[in-house]
This record gives structure tokens, sequence and C-alpha cells, in this order.
């Protein structure tokens, strides 16, 4: 006697979308290139180039929310709304345009996940003396594949219902940094 599936709609809604683009956007770009964009054109210069992306982001996603008003959005997400929207052609076009832009994004947000790992590995090399295995916790390479694969492994075991229940998490310990940020005191001495 074959099993009948029960169909299960999608419950993720607004807060886990809106949570995971904060979190991606803050971690990876707040944390570790901020800095480093603040050291090569100054804090002016960042804040100039932060409004730059805004004017580039916010028309594009106003954009979006009227396309995506007129219509019921199903699965694909960017992709149904762009077809839907402008016709197959244009919208396979957009679409493998869309594919590669987050086959990259999630290549660079690999790489800045394993960077965040290097001074933890320098940390433990400095302090046990591992040899080899103080070199490969230094290698941003092998802790991205490494770090990759398990997560992979995981999402694929558990479901994406695990991811969303981290997602919260993560977005937790961003939001208590981001208030340490703010009310932290610099100590450097100007003078």
């Amino acid at each position: 006697m074959p099993r009948k599936i029960k169909e299960k709609r999608g419950q993720f809604g607004t807060t886990p979308v809106f949570m995971a683009s904060i979190s991606t956007i803050l971690g990876a770009i707040l944390f570790l290139r901020f800095g480093y964009a603040v050291g090569n054109v100054g804090f002016f210069g960042a804040i100039a180039i932060i409004i730059l992306g805004h004017a580039v982001t916010i028309p594009t996603a106003l954009a979006v929310a009227e396309i995506a008003t007129n219509r019921k959005v199903e699965g694909g997400g960017d992709y149904y709304v762009i077809s839907r929207s402008f016709g197959l052609n244009i919208g396979a076009a957009i679409g493998i345009a869309l594919f590669l832009s987050q086959a990259i994004s999630v290549s660079f947000y690999i790489i800045a996940f394993a960077e965040s790992f290097i001074p933890f590995g320098q940390y433990l090399n400095e302090t046990y003396n591992l040899g080899l295995l103080g070199d490969f916790l230094e290698d941003k390479k092998a802790i991205g594949l490494i770090s990759m694969f398990l997560l992979s492994l995981l999402i694929i075991s558990k479901g994406a219902d695990l991811g969303v229940k981290a997602l919260y998490v993560v977005a937790s310990v961003i939001l208590v940094s981001l208030i340490f940020f703010f009310f932290g005191e610099s100590q450097i001495d100007w003078e």
C-alpha cells in the first residue's frame, strides 16, 4: 500500500528572509571589510560607498516590491517574478545572471567565513604548538572546504528548519556585537 506524501507548505515567511539578508550583509561586510574600507578610503569615503550602494539597492528593491504586489510569488522567488513580468526570453537572460551572481556571492561568503577563523587557528597554534594541525587550522581553503562539507551534510540530513533556527542565533550574536560596537570606546590615542 503506497504511503501518501503530505503536501507541506513553506513556513519560512518574511522574518527568516529578512534575518538572512541582514545577517549576510552585516556579517561579512561589517566585520571583515568595513575596517579595510575605512583604512583605504577614510571614514567619509566608506560612508560614501555605503550611500552609493543604497542608491543602487533601494530603487531595485522598490521595483521588485512593486512587481511582486501584482502577482503571487511562487517557487523560484526572484526568477519567478522576473520571468512572469518580463517574459521568458528576458527572464531567462536575467535568470542566468541571477544564478551566477548568487553562486559568486556564496563563494565570497564562504571565503569570509573561513577568514574569520584564521585568528582562532593562529591562537591555537601559538598557544598549544599544534604543528601540522596548526598549519591546517590557519589554511582558509581547508577551513572553507571542511566547514562547507559539514554544514551541507547537516542541512541535507536535518533540513532547512535547522538553518532557520540557527539563523536566529547568528542574528542575535550580530545584534549583541553591534550593541557592543556602538557603546564601545576607542583605544586609539589620536594625539
